[in-house]
């Protein structure tokens, strides 16, 4: 049952103290444990919001405990951050989503034109879904402290056309997103593949 009360005697170098509560008749015992904040030490006349429990015959105990107003302070702040969270996904994504749609659109023309064969499509197809599962594989490897796959690896699945695929599991594992440099080559992979597939639809590289 949920209950408030006063933290009345608390023994710091054993971990544990006492809440008077007006609707119970007895001390309810607390431990350290119990506190799901222990940012702050307890301290004798701090307001406490707590779960009480009888265990084994014995008297009152605290669990659950929070000092009065932090749940307060956390219920007024929780909807704020996934707002933060949400506007900073759709401005980071919005660059990528309108790149994919330009190469889809590309890659399109490709096909209608004659330069790119149908087949091409399901190869880049197979690409990224082959550079998504390594980054996966890679992510669980460094959380494991197993091998690793070679960044110059990742790098170059990403030039020959699995960049799509590696763009989503970054955004899905957050693999690598916190690293400047590797971020800096991934996008030079990006543009590379971009231009070198413009130039090739463009008539720009001879047919071989």
């Amino acid at each position: 049952m949920k209950r408030q009360g006063t933290l009345v005697r608390w023994e710091k170098e054993r971990g544990f103290g006492f809440i008077r509560c007006p609707e119970i008749s007895a001390d309810v015992f607390v431990h350290l444990r119990d506190f799901t904040d222990r940012s702050a030490a307890p301290q004798i006349g701090m307001r406490l919001n707590f779960e009480e429990i009888h265990v084994g015959g014995k008297g009152p105990r605290a669990v659950a405990v929070q000092a009065a107003g932090a749940q307060q302070k956390r219920s007024q702040q929780r909807p704020q951050q996934p707002q933060r969270r949400s506007s900073s996904s759709v401005s980071s994504s919005l660059p990528m989503t309108l790149l994919l749609i330009g190469y889809a659109g590309l890659l399109g023309y490709g096909v209608w034109t004659g330069r790119i064969p149908p087949i091409a499509l399901g190869v880049l197809l197979l690409l990224s879904l082959l550079t998504f599962f390594v980054y996966g594989f890679d992510k669980n490897a460094a959380e494991a402290g197993r091998w690793r796959t070679a960044e110059n690896t990742l790098h170059l699945l990403s030039l020959i056309g699995g960049w799509p695929g590696a763009w989503i599991a970054q955004k899905l594992f957050r693999h690598k997103v916190s690293k400047t440099n590797f971020m800096a080559v991934y996008w030079t992979t990006v543009l590379a593949h971009m231009a070198t597939v413009g130039a090739w639809v463009g008539k720009l590289v001879p047919a071989l």
